[in-house]
């Protein structure tokens, strides 16, 4: 219980220190447990209740990674199972936010002009790319599907 009532204090002393900053609070959302107060009373109904977080964030991670070689959408899955976990735990928490910021980054360097012009270009390249190589096929065996080609 000791560690708990720390915690807090250090997330409320971070707070402060935000907002003698000039930082809003509501950029990013205090870390800790978001269990209900009913349960964060009882040490052993928090315990379970985190035990419980814990397996459920674990089961949908776990099929987020089966999904990855799989058709289906594994990181997103992933992603999904790291946000149940967040809501229990400071440590997943801060991957998330870490994991926020980056694709804040990239999707600011995507926008860029410059990248976007790059990417444009070559795709095009691919494109033309693409088509020579069907042209050439087409050329050589006509409309015929590989499977079918005899030599």
């Amino acid at each position: 219980m000791n560690a708990e009532s720390d915690e807090r204090q250090e997330v409320a002393e971070s707070a402060a220190s935000r907002a003698a900053a000039g930082e809003s609070a509501s950029d990013e959302p205090a870390l800790g447990s978001r269990a209900p107060q009913f349960i964060q009373r009882s040490r052993a109904l928090h315990v379970s209740w985190q035990v419980g977080v814990f397996l459920v964030g674990l089961a949908v991670v776990v099929i987020g990674i089966i999904m990855l070689p799989l058709p289906g959408p594994g990181w997103l899955v992933i992603f999904a199972g790291m946000a149940i976990w967040g809501t229990e735990f400071v440590w997943a928490q801060l991957v998330l936010r870490w994991t926020k910021r980056k694709v804040t980054e990239a999707a600011q360097r995507a926008l860029d002009p410059r990248v976007r012009k790059r990417n444009l270009i070559l795709t095009a390249i691919a494109v033309v790319i693409c088509a020579a190589a069907v042209a050439v096929y087409v050329w050589k065996f006509g409309i015929v599907m590989p499977w079918k080609i005899k030599e």
